[in-house]
């Protein structure tokens, strides 16, 4: 409510990459392959992470001669290894589709503020106002022709210590991507700043990124098939690299996190295996009860509790996962890009609140997943463009959509500059729709952290029936 004007701009500046003087010479441009256009009209990805200090590290003095130098020089040494993120994404008229384009002295922007705030509350599981996060996120500049690919905001709390928040362009970065560059980062501040031997330019071969796009191959013509579908929709622009307007409905939304420990799961695991009949028991020896599976479930299942929704309607559930390792011809897993693609479940919700109905939607999700593994191996024109038609017509009758970002698998809180690992990260752009953020937990006990952006008195009602349901297992 009052957050705004207690966060106060300091320095907008530009970070460009530290390049020998024959590569900062060199202009070169990225084509998009279709994982990326797919996404190219997805509002930008928002990411904070709130990193508490020492005492005697938490000084104006310490941050401004210390925390921040290392934090701007290291970005700097990063982006020298990832030109493509410090360049912009262009539509040039006489193009058919856009392209990444890195060009000499380009750079992304860090805005540095200072905050009044409780550092402590903002990265608290609690629930607590969606736009308190918010003046921590950076804007992604985005012309109808020209966008920014990332854009910093590195944000100090005296006495507490800081957060870099993070605005990303979906054409560029998948969740794999994102996580891939800030434990980049993280290591060049880090290992910078433990060694005593000349500076540290090379990354170890896991964070090098991979950006060769002939090694996805294209013979369909897939990524022009995305273009024409989202140049056909109502954008008087057909060219326009703007993204369509989200409206954040902040009025009333709160957010909050919610743990599941490995306890948590082995209970959830327990309880849908009890419910499922003979011929359902005998099918689960070969779909796993994954722990993406089952947290899916339980939360679609408090989510429907917590709307209250009637039990007529139903509810459309879009997963994603990553295809570096699922393609015919596997990708490697530093690959920097887009390569991630979705499956839609239309579920009952009548299905969805009966007593036994969670072991029924985990076979609907299971076949949703086994659907997506078919997916990626056959990928045509016609089987995409069933999809697109499956997806129009879910969202069409679904009273509810809900997606999933994040993963586990990323380990976003290894990501440590020096000062230890984040005392919180968080998924702010779910609260533009009804989506889950997903990350491990961060006390490293094999659980999960779920994400959640509702209505306030939807949240209250969620966290009661999440947190007794439980309970009571």
């Amino acid at each position: 409510m009052g957050t705004v004007q207690l966060v106060k701009t300091l320095e907008i500046c530009r970070v460009t990459p530290l390049t020998d003087s024959a590569n900062s010479a060199a202009e070169f441009s990225l084509p998009l392959t279709y994982f990326d256009t797919i996404w190219i009209k997805f509002f930008p990805i928002e990411r904070v992470f709130f990193y508490q200090l020492a005492p005697h590290e938490s000084t104006h003095s310490f941050f401004n001669s210390v925390v921040l130098p290392k934090l701007k020089h290291s970005l700097s040494l990063t982006l020298a290894h990832f030109l493509p993120v410090a360049g912009n994404i262009i539509w040039p008229a006489d193009k058919a589709k856009p392209s990444f384009l890195y060009a000499p002295n380009d750079g992304v922007s860090l805005i540095v503020a200072e905050s009044k705030f409780d550092l402590n509350w903002l990265s608290q599981d609690g629930i607590q106002e969606a736009a308190g996060l918010h003046p921590y996120i950076p804007e992604l500049p985005v012309s109808e022709s020209k966008g920014a690919i990332i854009a910093f905001q590195i944000t100090f709390f005296p006495s507490q210590g800081f957060s870099i928040g993070m605005c990303m362009h979906h054409a560029m970065f998948d969740g794999k991507s994102v996580a891939l560059f800030m434990k980049s980062w993280a290591y060049m501040c880090k290992e910078n700043s433990n060694t005593t031997k000349k500076q540290i330019n090379s990354l170890p071969l896991e964070l090098t990124p991979v950006f060769d796009r002939t090694i996805l191959d294209d013979p369909l013509g897939l990524d022009m098939f995305y273009m024409k579908s989202w140049s056909s929709s109502s954008d008087p622009n057909p060219k326009s690299l703007k993204c369509p307007q989200v409206i954040r409905a902040t009025e009333n939304i709160v957010r909050s996190d919610f743990q599941l420990s490995r306890q948590d799961i082995m209970k959830l695991r327990r309880n849908i295996a009890s419910q499922l009949d003979e011929k359902e028991k005998e099918d689960s020896k070969h779909k796993r009860l994954s722990t993406f599976l089952l947290s899916c479930t339980y939360i679609i299942q408090s989510i429907v509790k917590a709307k209250k929704l009637e039990r007529k309607g139903k509810v459309g559930f879009m997963l994603a996962a990553d295809c570096r390792f699922r393609l015919n011809l596997p990708l490697p897993t530093n690959y920097f890009g887009n390569c991630v693609i979705g499956n839609l479940a239309l579920i009952d919700n009548e299905t969805i609140l009966d007593k036994n109905g969670i072991a029924s939607v985990v076979n609907q999700l299971s076949e949703t997943i086994e659907g997506l593994e078919t997916r990626m191996k056959n990928m045509s024109i016609e089987k995409e463009n069933e999809f697109i038609l499956k997806y129009k017509n879910i969202v069409a009758v679904a009273d509810l959509m809900i997606g999933v970002a994040g993963s586990p698998r990323f380990e976003i809180y290894g990501t440590d500059f020096g000062w230890g690992k984040p005392k919180k990260t968080q998924v702010v752009s779910i609260d533009k729709n009804v989506s889950i953020s997903m990350a491990e937990s961060r006390d490293g006990d094999g659980g999960l952290e779920i994400g959640l952006a509702l209505k306030n008195n939807e949240m209250e009602m969620f966290s009661s029936i999440f947190l007794d349901g439980l309970r009571n297992m």
